[in-house]
């Protein structure tokens, strides 16, 4: 390559190809490493939730009241725990830069914008609150438009890929993604009659929706700029110095061996989810409590990079970081997960057969199992026979045989119990007030049901009275052991400032290094997350480091 490469941007998912984006069309070259054979990283197997407060989407949409004040009061309320993870600064940059960030990604023909219809943030009751118009994700894209780079997008295996929000809110998430289309398996879990291409990934389809859709919007863009080179199968695995300590160029592994290329450095690796040993360091589960529903290049290359030229390391609490409930499957990257545990006629369970948690709130499952001074590991997820016949689990279809070895099935909780290594008695005990309260669509133990946005995202639109809550007490009964499974938002990373420089212990900038995404550290929020803030605070950051690296820095 030569001497001098413009900007080098580590990680083609969304962040980094923004970052790409922004670069070129204010006229500066760029080269994109992307360590794996597909772009899009976990981005595009995400729900494609863009957060962003008081934004011009809304606005025309007809959806109004919303201020950057309310935003602020609610991310507030939401992060109170652990104040001494937030940065105060960062927070104010995000939020106040944000909206301008949503606007200027669609004014240079990346994206356009709509609003997830009725979708109200995660804890509707806090302060700041607002009940629609914060989530964002793309208006459909045609597959055709990426022509050649088309083979080269993964693809979702988690959401209807080519259905929208709007349509999914129909039959709920769980039934739409196995309806009339369902064809098999893709990582444990539906392909959505998706064809699959060699390696397992699904094949693109013509319509591109949810994640897969905001990174082919960008994609699509980032293809009319010569200025950008893409390079994929090129990891980097080392950052070149100067004498200074200053990071001034990159050394990647290539299909044709290393390769060295100079400039300044975009960290957009996302986090650590298949690394064990950052696994073990920063959330603190061994293998058999842990997987991922990541793509299996999300390593942790980013952390280790900024750290061997004395980037610093943010860990913020594991009782904060956006896991979900999951299992492990013999397809895809290994773990499967879905919406299934919050579906009516389950629960979830600790060893002694308790409920212990708003059992269909990751949130609440997070904080609760995590919590250092009361964890409740190993976990369970325990469905009836209701659950079976409605809504099957992962990739098996409603009342389809379970993969082997999976699910426990047993004629009796009791049994139930004794199978899994939980307390039998008890957990008979459990289904049995559990159920008293579903059938009346309450529960006032734990509060399951009163999400607004876990209604509609995740539960049965069709079940009455409460789309999340139904008795657990048709045999035979079923169960499963569950691991968290990380979706590549780690919430600890790389340490940077708001304007995505990277810091030293010393809160010092490491000259020529910038980290946006996944892999930088989210301080900006604390220990307060809402589904979107991940990629849109990765979005914000990505139009700050290109604005400052193409000598225009946002104000």
């Amino acid at each position: 390559m030569s001497e001098q490469d413009g900007v080098i941007v580590v990680g083609a998912g969304l962040s980094g190809l923004a970052t790409a984006l922004g670069l070129a069309v204010r006229g500066t070259d760029v080269t994109v490493f992307e360590a794996g054979e597909l772009l899009g990283g976990a981005a595009a197997y995400s729900g494609g939730q863009v957060w962003c407060g008081a934004n011009h989407v809304a606005v025309r949409q007809g959806i109004e009241g919303d201020t950057l004040e309310l935003a602020e009061r609610y991310v507030r309320a939401i992060a109170h725990s652990h104040p001494e993870v937030l940065d105060e600064q960062a927070l104010r940059r995000w939020l106040e830069v944000s909206p301008d960030a949503v606007r200027y990604w669609e004014d240079v023909g990346a994206i356009r914008w709509a609003v997830i219809p009725g979708l109200a943030d995660y804890h509707d009751e806090a302060d700041g609150a607002f009940h629609e118009g914060r989530y964002l994700t793309n208006e459909p894209i045609d597959a055709d438009v990426l022509g050649e780079w088309r083979d080269k997008l993964r693809v979702s295996p988690y959401f209807p890929v080519g259905t929208t929000y709007a349509e999914m809110f129909v039959k709920g998430r769980r039934l739409t993604n196995v309806d009339e289309d369902f064809a098999g398996e893709q990582a444990g879990v539906q392909a959505f009659g998706l064809p699959t291409r060699p390696g397992g990934e699904a094949a693109v389809p013509d319509r591109l929706t949810f994640g897969t859709g905001v990174v082919a919007s960008f994609l699509a863009r980032v293809l009319r700029e010569p200025g950008i080179r893409l390079h994929l199968e090129h990891r980097v695995t080392e950052l070149l110095t100067d004498e200074e300590g200053a990071v001034v160029g990159v050394r990647a592994e290539s299909p044709t061996g290393p390769v060295e290329a100079r400039g300044p450095v975009v960290l957009a690796t996302s986090t650590y989810d298949w690394d064990p040993e950052l696994v073990q360091e920063l959330v603190g589960l061994g293998p058999d409590d842990f997987g991922s529903v990541a793509p299996r290049t999300i390593r942790g290359d980013g952390i280790r990079l900024a750290r061997s030229v004395g980037g610093a390391i943010a860990q913020l609490p594991a009782t904060a970081i956006p896991m979900l409930p999951g299992w492990p499957t013999e397809t895809g990257v290994g773990y499967a997960y879905g919406p299934d545990y919050a579906m009516p006629h389950s629960m979830i369970v600790d060893r002694t057969g308790r409920r212990y948690c708003d059992d269909s709130f990751w949130v609440d499952i997070v904080e609760k199992t995590m919590d250092p001074d009361d964890r409740h590991l190993p976990f369970f997820l325990v469905l009836d026979e209701q659950h079976h016949a409605k809504y099957g689990l992962g990739g098996t279809p409603p009342g389809g045989e379970y993969p082997a070895g999976l699910v426990t099935s047993a004629p009796t909780l009791q049994e139930l119990g004794e199978a899994l290594g939980i307390d039998g008695d008890q957990l008979a005990a459990t289904a049995a007030d559990f159920s008293e309260n579903a059938r009346k669509g309450i529960d006032p133990d734990f509060g399951r049901g009163t999400k607004e946005f876990v209604r509609r995202f995740a539960g049965d639109p069709a079940n009455e009275p409460n789309a999340v809550l139904g008795p657990v007490e048709q045999a035979p009964f079923h169960g499963l052991r569950l691991r968290f499974v990380g979706t590549a938002i780690g919430t600890s990373g790389v340490r940077i400032d708001g304007d995505g420089r990277v810091l030293d212990e010393e809160e010092q900038r490491v000259a020529g290094l910038y980290a946006v995404g996944s892999c930088a550290a989210l301080t900006t929020v604390g220990t307060g997350y809402n589904s979107g803030i991940a990629l849109g605070r990765g979005l914000t950051l990505a139009y700050l480091v290109s604005s400052e690296l193409s000598g225009s820095p946002v104000d």
